[in-house]
C-alpha cells in the first residue's frame, strides 16, 4: 500500500507539474483571432478609403489652383482692356486739344503725334500678343505661365497709361506756359 501511495503521490506531483506548466502556455481563442482578422481587414478598408480621399483632395486643390490662375488671367486681361480704353480716350480728347492749340508750333505737331502713336502702336501689339497667348494653339504654356505673362503685360499697360498721362500733362503745361507768356508779352501797358 505504501508503494501505491508513493506512485499516486508521484503521479499527482507530475500532474500538478503539468497544470503549472500549462498556465504559461499561450491559449488560442478562435473567436478572438477571427475578430482580430476582421478588425485588420476593416482597418485596411478605412486606410484605402483615406488614401482615396487624400488623392481626391489633392486633385481638388490642383483644380482650385487652376481656377485661381484663370481668374488672375481674366483680371489681368480686364485691366489691360481698361488701360487701353484710357489710352483711346486720351487720344480722342486730350491729343485733339493739344494739336488744335494755337500754342503748339507746326514743327512740334509731328513730334507730338509720333510720341503718342508709338504708345498706341505698342498697345495694339500688346493686345495682339495677348490674343496669341490666350489661344490654346499658340505657345504651349501652362496656366501659371500664361498668368505671369499676362501680369507682365498688365504692368506694361499701366506704364503706358502713366507715360501718356505724363506726356499730356507736359504738353498742357507747355500750352499753359506759352499762353501765359503770350498774355504777358501782348498786354497793354497803361502806366
Amino acid at each position: 500500500m505504501k508503494s501505491k501511495l508513493v506512485i499516486i503521490t508521484i503521479a499527482l506531483f507530475f500532474l500538478m507539474q503539468k497544470k503549472a506548466n500549462a498556465q504559461g502556455m499561450p491559449v488560442y481563442d478562435n473567436t478572438n483571432f477571427v475578430s482580430l482578422v476582421k478588425s485588420l481587414v476593416e482597418s485596411a478598408k478605412q486606410t484605402t478609403q483615406l488614401i482615396k480621399t487624400v488623392e481626391f483632395l489633392k486633385q481638388q486643390k490642383e483644380n482650385l489652383e487652376k481656377v485661381n490662375t484663370v481668374v488672375r488671367q481674366l483680371k489681368a486681361v480686364r485691366e489691360i482692356g481698361r488701360n487701353n480704353q484710357r489710352l483711346i480716350s486720351v487720344m480722342q480728347s486730350d491729343l485733339q486739344n493739344i494739336l488744335s492749340s494755337p500754342y503748339i508750333k507746326p514743327e512740334e505737331i509731328n513730334r507730338v503725334t509720333n510720341s503718342f502713336n508709338s504708345i498706341i502702336d505698342n498697345s495694339l501689339e500688346t493686345m495682339d500678343f495677348i490674343d496669341q497667348v490666350l489661344s490654346s494653339d499658340f505657345l504651349k504654356m501652362s496656366d501659371a505661365e500664361r498668368a505671369r505673362v499676362l501680369k507682365q503685360k498688365e504692368l506694361e499697360s499701366i506704364e503706358m497709361v502713366s507715360t501718356i498721362t505724363l506726356k499730356t500733362k507736359r504738353y498742357r503745361d507747355i500750352i499753359s506756359f506759352r499762353k501765359m507768356q503770350d498774355k504777358i508779352n501782348n498786354r497793354e501797358t497803361g502806366f
